[in-house]
């Protein structure tokens, strides 16, 4: 926000002032021996005060807070700079920015050496924006792979079937991922195409990711399963630069379907991981990566076809062409607000479009990569219908929405804890605040609340629970994430392989032993979150997700405080196996009730599986 800039100079000076060091000279060349210790002594104090600093400016970066220091020649730079791109609407600006060096100069400070721009003006100038690290030129770059030769790794089948004996879920989807995007290193990926410039990876071997889904699997769910228009596919057309959408309502059966294939209609078929046990592994697997959802849809385009209007996501994509060939057309961002946005963006239409930065066709096994915000479209070739899957993820992950989190519950405790939060408003402040008062820039009332409000919100930042609102993002997760699958191992040592039967007119095999010395582990990495929400600790869950997105209520059971720290110490030491008389906290009693608890759940798994007590 550029109207809650805080003044590094002044925390400086401030600083200064409070260890009395301000006015200070060296003063002259023939020092006593005590006073030239005194003057070391001063230095190193200034060395200090200087290191804090910079310790601050590093600090309130982090946390995203404009710290920005402005003096008049940068005010003037601004309007110079207003003429230059802005002719016709240079002389408006040119006067707002004056009126803001007139104020520079009646609020500046009384230092000899500095002129800097209090944080109590109000800045309304457009042309002096606030600090950011996260720099974009245009035009992008792209990445595209340069081997010619053929690219050939393991099958997916086989790959699956070596990382079952993975018995760290974080090292199995590193290394799934890793095959996802080979022969780019995830190293160099994440370091310099991550959310910055699309990616093409070319392998020259249609059958790399055979096996993930295909065009006779896609027939199969609308023969097998129940497929419903409009919640689980949608039918699309773009003739003549207009989208159109027909989908219908109820049931997908495969007559219906295909006559609308034929009729020249793209098929997107949402949520496969409902359908496909494949691509539900992928997808829960591949989410440990990511500590965010990833979601999947597929999409089917008949020959010299195209679905979709030109637009961008608000999540990154990993486009992988199964069948067919498809031409692709990829943009840079229309503006700067347009980077990593946090909503998709509307139709665009090929007038909008400019020169596209990546035009490649996709075939069999290559994959296209771009981050959320890069204008996408993309059609098929005359002789041949394409089959691809997008993979995405990181779908409202930014700091922005743990702010989000964070802020609300920092002004939550900071009206209980400070009376100065609970103070009422002033009786008159409609009369000078809002819009329709902006312009009483000589009114002091506005310059004293506004004052007031930047001095209320740097002593909000105190109160900021940054591990909560983490806590909370990381619930979201919880909730979106795809449940996971599970190994015949990891099957074989968990609940859903207990013996329980019913047998001779009753149940039996019903009580496990589960002792002192029985060594547990949590099932997955990210398999639950420990939270604290209104005075009880909660352990929300995965395990109990729907491969709906969202199908069911998140899942959570309540934690004695007494018996938290074991639960907290099963999730800080996964994959490692612990015994649960070696649990902190609480008798053997109540660690072997809070083990079986959370067998019974689903969420432990033990070392060996567990036997039946004799009926």
């Amino acid at each position: 926000m550029a109207d809650s800039r805080v003044s590094a100079l002044s925390v400086y000076r401030n600083l200064e002032a409070e260890n009395g060091l301000c006015n200070q000279t060296d003063g002259p060349s023939n020092k006593t021996n005590q006073e030239k210790q005194k003057h070391s002594l001063h230095l190193s104090r200034r060395r200090k005060i200087m290191k804090k600093k910079r310790k601050y400016l590093k600090v309130k970066l982090e946390s995203s807070l404009d710290i920005h220091v402005v003096n008049n020649a940068e005010i003037l730079h601004g309007i110079n700079a207003c003429a230059r791109k802005d002719p016709m609407g240079s002389r408006a600006k040119r006067k707002i920015i004056s009126k803001r060096v007139r104020k520079v100069k009646r609020m500046k400070l009384k230092s000899k050496k500095f002129e800097v721009l209090s944080n109590d003006v109000p800045t309304n100038c457009s042309t002096v924006k606030s600090t950011t690290t996260f720099k974009r030129t245009f035009p992008t770059k792209p990445f595209e792979s340069k081997d010619a030769r053929p690219w050939t790794g393991p099958s997916l089948s086989i790959l699956l079937r070596d990382l079952r004996h993975i018995q760290n879920s974080k090292e199995r989807s590193a290394k799934l991922f890793e095959w996802l995007i080979a022969p780019v290193a995830p190293k160099k990926f994440f370091s310099d195409i991550w959310e910055k410039t699309p990616a093409l990876i070319r392998r020259h071997n249609s059958n790399y990711y055979k096996g993930l889904f295909s065009s006779e699997d896609f027939d199969r769910i609308l023969r097998e399963d129940h497929v419903n228009f409009g919640v689980n596919l949608d039918v699309t057309s773009y003739f003549d630069g207009e989208k159109e959408t027909h989908t219908p309502t109820g049931r997908a059966l495969p007559v219906v379907v295909w006559d609308f294939y034929k009729n020249g209609c793209s098929l997107r078929l949402m949520n496969p991981q409902a359908f496909s046990g494949t691509v539900w592994n992928v997808l829960s697997i591949l989410q440990e990566s990511f500590g965010s959802m990833v979601g999947a849809n597929v999409y089917l385009t008949p020959p010299g076809n195209q679905g979709f209007a030109p637009h961008y996501d608000d999540i990154e994509a990993f486009v992988i062409q199964l069948e067919g060939k498809k031409c692709w057309r990829v943009y840079d961002p229309r503006s700067n607000e347009d980077v990593l946005p946090s909503i998709p963006s509307r139709n665009f239409t090929q007038q909008e479009m400019g020169t596209p930065i990546m035009d490649t066709v996709l075939e069999a096994g290559d994959m296209l990569y771009f981050p959320r915000g890069f204008v996408h479209q993309a059609n098929c070739l005359p002789e041949v219908y394409s089959l691809h899957i997008t993979l995405s993820t990181y779908q409202r992950n930014s700091w922005g929405d743990l702010l989000n989190k964070l802020f609300p519950g920092a002004l939550d405790l900071a009206i209980e804890d400070d009376v100065e939060f609970r103070e009422g408003l002033p009786l008159d402040y409609l009369d000078y605040m809002g819009v329709q008062n902006s312009e009483r820039e000589d009114d002091p009332r506005r310059e004293s609340f506004n004052k007031k409000v930047y001095n209320l919100m740097r002593k909000l930042l105190k109160y900021a629970p940054i591990d909560a609102a983490v806590d909370q993002k990381a619930k979201d997760f919880i909730h979106d994430c795809l449940p996971p699958v599970l190994t015949k191992e990891e099957l074989a040592c968990t609940v859903y392989s207990a013996p329980a039967r019913w047998r001779d007119g009753g149940p039996r095999n019903v009580v496990l032993q589960i002792r002192g010395s029985t060594r547990i582990r949590m099932l997955r990495s990210n398999i639950a979150r420990l939270c604290g929400e209104n005075g009880s600790i909660l352990l929300y869950y995965t395990i109990e997700n729907s491969r709906d997105y969202h199908k069911e209520e998140e899942k959570c059971i309540e934690i004695d405080p007494e018996l938290a720290d074991g639960v907290e110490l099963l999730l800080c030491s996964y994959p490692q196996y612990i015994k649960v008389d070696s649990l902190p906290g609480g008798s053997l009693d109540d660690k072997i009730s809070l083990a079986a608890a959370l067998y019974e759940k689903g969420l432990l798994m033990t070392e060996y599986p567990l036997l039946p007590k004799r009926d």
